[in-house]
């Protein structure tokens, strides 16, 4: 089953539980991926699911943090469901010892020399890599075997 009917499932079982906010999660998240497919006029595939998932992540993230700031709790736990809802469509992130390898053989792939080959890294290691890390510990790691 791919990750889009999954969801659209997960929706449909949602609604027979009552449970508002996974269903409603679930529903922003589908409305995402119908705006790409009307968009550009094709079906997306899982990866392409991959990384709206992680899109819609990062939104509620920051819309986290910035609530915390706030001090609006009850926003803060509401933000926190739709984040684990939301990773249990993720594939398992990868721990820094596993990511760094897959970076040093990205990077010998690659020819990089130094920071000035930083792009060519950065998109072989999405490419490669997925919605298994996220760009920004990415690039961290990038940065530290480069320099």
């Amino acid at each position: 089953m791919s990750l889009k009917e999954r969801i659209k499932n997960d929706i449909k079982e949602a609604m027979r539980a009552k449970d508002t906010a996974k269903r409603d999660t679930l529903r922003n998240i589908q409305a995402a991926i119908k705006q790409i497919e009307v968009d550009e006029r094709r079906e997306l595939s899982d990866a392409d699911v991959e990384a709206i998932l992680m899109k819609y992540l990062k939104q509620r993230e920051d819309a986290k943090t910035q609530f915390a700031d706030a001090g609006r709790d009850d926003l803060v736990s509401k933000e926190e469901a739709e984040i684990i809802l939301v990773k249990t469509y993720l594939p398992e992130p990868m721990n820094d010892e596993e990511l760094e390898a897959i970076l040093k053989e990205i990077i010998a792939k690659t020819g990089a020399q130094g920071m000035k080959d930083m792009g060519k890294v950065m998109g072989a290691a999405k490419a490669e890599i997925g919605s298994r890390a996220d760009g920004g510990r990415i690039n961290v790691i990038v940065k530290k075997i480069l320099s």
